[in-house]
């Protein structure tokens, strides 16, 4: 049986876990080199598919399945008031002024003076805090739109995107992941360092970005590929590679180690969304494990991953979140965060039709890579423009210092609307 836990207190000890890690590993923040195995050329490296082949880790599988469970422990309520500031603040829009105080023998405020705003979390009400009187507050963009069209789209309206049930991460929450597989070193950091060595460069970057946004708790993660897509058909055709169950156990043995989740990343080559997700549905059971969905390698056509850059459809995003929102029901669990991974405007379709639900957190996540200005303009032309419900942005360690410099955590809030989730590669 599996039990709620209560997430704010979860949160609330990770910095203390992230600092002693950083101090007893005795670095600093790292600059690590690593590459995506499975790259497509213009989007993520041009480096060619190839089947996993390093040797697997030998160290003797430690499930963590319970480690989260807290039967004492209800979610916490969600503060809808909080909830609506901080959707603002994300989109960089200042909150409203106070309302004027009247005196008992003052003449009535003029009418404009004593409009009152609609209720924030809307995009009525983005619009209507943004005058000129607050646009020198916004940060400069590099490349960004015009700020009547971001105040237009962000935050996403309630209408679109509900207020998520009791014990939600986001938006309260910025989640910095490690990407990687374990068999490979090429796949990205999770996999290219041994792992003290790993969870302490972890600790040291998710203290360097609580450090740069003290506002918003940052909670450390390690993003594993599950599925992972391959240059060669396999027994069944279908061109990708399930991980063992074991691999996975010891994914959630580390991540216990410093009090993170653990996001599964699953690339469908040609098989499916509705075939893969539920067969790791033992471990979205638990409340620390998240969905992460990467259209890059979903080869709806035929194609052999790595040839051209897949796809994928709003009614297989949509198939995701509701599965989620059903473990959601069944085990009693806080919402589910559900990441989507794109870098051009034809890895999603239909991105309109994409529906949030009060169980699951969808993440549009900027999966690209190279310059800084590469990087600002693929997101404010793929990911701003058509809003879903929150924003990640990926760095490269290796791809975006050979293309210029990796951003810093200061780079990257400059954006508009500000991340949620921020992963490492």
């Amino acid at each position: 049986m599996k039990y709620p836990v209560n997430r704010a207190a979860y949160a609330r000890g990770v910095a203390a876990s992230i600092i002693s890690a950083a101090v007893i590993a005795g670095i600093g923040i790292a600059i690590m080199r690593s590459s995506r195995t499975f790259n497509v050329d213009g989007g993520n490296g041009g480096a060619p598919v190839n089947a996993v082949t390093t040797t697997p880790q030998a160290k003797q599988s430690v499930s963590a399945m319970e480690t989260f469970a807290d039967p004492a422990t209800p979610l916490s309520p969600l503060d809808r008031a909080a909830y609506d500031a901080k959707m603002l603040a994300l989109a960089h829009i200042p909150p409203p002024p106070p309302a004027p105080v009247r005196k008992a023998s003052s003449t009535p405020l003029a009418a404009s003076s004593t409009a009152t705003l609609p209720p924030a979390g809307t995009a009525e009400s983005s619009t209507a805090s943004l005058s000129s009187a607050t646009a020198d507050q916004y940060p400069p963009f590099a490349i960004a739109p015009a700020r009547s069209q971001i105040a237009s789209l962000w935050p996403v309206p309630l209408s679109r995107a509900p207020y998520p049930d009791d014990g939600a991460l986001l938006p309260f929450t910025r989640i910095v992941a490690y990407y990687g597989n374990l068999y490979s070193t090429q796949m990205g950091v999770l996999g290219e360092y041994p792992e003290d060595q790993m969870l302490a460069m972890l600790a040291s970057t998710t203290a360097m970005w609580q450090a740069a946004d003290p506002s918003t708790r940052t909670v450390p993660a390690l993003d594993y590929i599950a599925v992972t897509a391959q240059g060669s058909a396999g027994a069944d055709g279908k061109y990708r590679a399930r991980m063992p169950a074991g691999q996975i156990d010891e994914i959630l043995r580390m991540a216990a180690r410093i009090n993170g989740i653990v996001i599964l990343d699953v690339q469908v080559g040609q098989s499916n969304v509705e075939t893969e997700v539920p067969l790791l549905a033992h471990y979205l059971e638990l409340p620390q494990v998240e969905l992460a969905l990467d259209p890059e390698f979903d080869m709806h056509n035929g194609a052999k991953p790595g040839t051209v850059i897949g796809t994928m459809d709003a009614s297989d995003i949509n198939w995701a979140a509701n599965y989620l929102a059903n473990l959601v029901n069944e085990y009693h669990l806080p919402p589910k965060i559900l990441i989507v991974h794109r870098f051009t405007q034809a890895m999603v379709t239909h991105t309109a039709d994409i529906t949030p639900l009060p169980q699951v957190q969808i993440v549009m996540d900027m999966d690209g890579f190279g310059s800084e200005l590469r990087k600002l303009n693929t997101y404010y032309s793929v990911i701003e423009p058509e809003p879903v419900q929150f924003t990640g942005f990926k760095l490269f360690y290796k791809n975006d210092t050979n293309a210029g410099h990796l951003m810093t955590p200061q780079d990257v809030l400059r954006l508009s609307p500000q991340p949620s989730f921020i992963q490492y590669q």
